[in-house]
């Protein structure tokens, strides 16, 4: 209250409520739904373009004494990410990537965070033809089988390529499936989703990379490197979407997460795992200097 006897502004706000909650829709739906991660792990030996180079994670040291931090004497341990790139693994690609004008990782709006996902498979075709893209007759497909692409989805394109990950073979294969332009063109202009992704880490073939290059000339976000579709439906599933907000990122290290319904015969709902605490393993967590990462043993 001010000096004046009136409530002040912030008080005012500080009372007002939302005349409803979320609270039990989550109790009714996202407790019990099932939760797929579509996220590569990230290491620094996974398949990234050969222009980018190679990676290291290192122990964080103390610049006082230039020792690594350890639990037995310090009682922590951190890391020290050598990324050579903002392109690597699960991605997600801001326009900014190509086109400075438009924005950068840190710029993308906090509405992209959760959004209904449809899945569109052209494992078929691309067990025929490895380089086969997405064409717009895949898509009214689809939506003969199942509706229309909802305005404001996120459009995840299945071609089991993400399978043979991390054989380094991918980051030098030229072969591989992708999303055609028309494609691209009447998700955003015909249907208005959101952003579409693929497994490879490229979006098409083509010499100028001209998929790429229209979505972030025209405002446009992708996802890339996406794993596990196989594992999620056509439709009636969710995604969330993480990502780290570096300053003028051109490239975000993504996690997406499928929420699907509970009857789904994949995934895992949040009473089928320990979250708090979190379980205790027998095997402790190691620096590994010939791997040149943590890993438990």
């Amino acid at each position: 209250m001010t000096e004046t006897g009136k409530i002040s502004p912030c008080a005012t706000e500080a009372v007002k409520q939302p005349t409803t909650d979320l609270w039990s829709f989550y109790e009714t739906g996202l407790k019990k739904a099932k939760y797929i991660d579509l996220t590569h792990v990230l290491t620094p030996t996974i398949p990234v373009w050969e222009g980018f180079g190679p990676s290291r994670f290192l122990p964080a040291i103390d610049p006082a004494s230039g020792n690594a931090y350890r639990y037995d004497s310090d009682g922590f341990e951190a890391t020290r990410y050598d990324l050579a790139t903002d392109q690597l693994g699960t991605q997600l690609d801001p326009p900014a990537h190509w086109a400075p004008e438009f924005p950068a990782i840190d710029e993308l709006p906090p509405t992209y965070a959760v959004r209904p996902l449809v899945v569109v498979s052209i494992v078929d075709q691309v067990s025929r033809n490895p380089a086969y893209a997405l064409q717009i007759g895949d898509l009214l497909d689809w939506e003969r089988r199942n509706g229309r692409i909802p305005a404001g989805s996120v459009v995840m394109v299945r071609s089991d390529w993400s399978k043979a990950w991390p054989d380094p073979k991918l980051a030098v294969d030229t072969n591989f499936p992708g999303v055609s332009l028309d494609a691209l063109r009447w998700l955003h202009e015909q249907r208005k989703i959101l952003f579409h992704g693929h497994e490879p880490l490229d979006t098409d073939t083509t010499p100028d990379l001209a998929g790429e290059r229209w979505l972030m000339h025209h405002g446009y976000a992708q996802a890339e490197g996406v794993a596990h579709l196989d594992r999620v439906p056509e439709k009636g599933c969710l995604v969330t979407i993480g990502f780290p907000e570096f300053q003028g990122g051109l490239g975000g290290y993504a996690r997406y997460v499928a929420i699907c319904p509970p009857d789904w015969g994949h995934g895992v709902a949040v009473d089928e795992v320990q979250e708090a605490p979190l379980p205790r393993s027998e095997k402790r967590l190691q620096w590994d200097p010939s791997l040149g990462l943590r890993i438990r043993r």
